[in-house]
């Protein structure tokens, strides 16, 4: 079965890091990375960008761009992982790895109902 991971996090104390404390929390989550990849269990993940240069498109017909965050919360949707676990406690367990790496993030954990997986995509994101 596969589940998405949405990782949420305060985005002022992401983007307040240092580059060797931004630097040493993304190598660790790699490895955990890394071995979700070599056990076949960790489709696309994806880091995103700050909802400062984010839009929202909502309403009826073709919808209405509405600049910036889309929810009024305190923590941000900062990136996802697609993983694939026979039940969800697995995906249970491998949100709990990713926090005891980023123990300050919050993870939400829901089944996908459809997967797609796409093209692969050159690293980079086209920048």
């Amino acid at each position: 079965m596969y589940y998405v991971i949405l990782a949420y996090h305060e985005e002022d104390i992401v983007e307040s890091w240092s580059r060797q404390e931004d630097a040493a929390l993304m190598k660790e989550l790699l490895e955990i990375n890394d071995r979700m990849v070599a056990q076949k269990s960790l489709g696309p993940a994806a880091r995103l960008g700050s909802t400062r240069n984010a839009v929202t498109l909502r309403g009826p017909g073709a919808g209405t761009v509405i600049d910036g965050p889309f929810a009024e919360t305190k923590e941000q949707l900062l990136g996802f992982y697609v993983v694939d676990f026979p039940t969800i406690e697995g995906a249970v367990e491998a949100a709990r790895e990713l926090r005891r790496a980023n123990p300050t993030a919050v993870y939400e954990i829901r089944p996908v109902s459809l997967y797609l997986p796409g093209a692969c995509l050159p690293s980079g994101g086209g920048n």
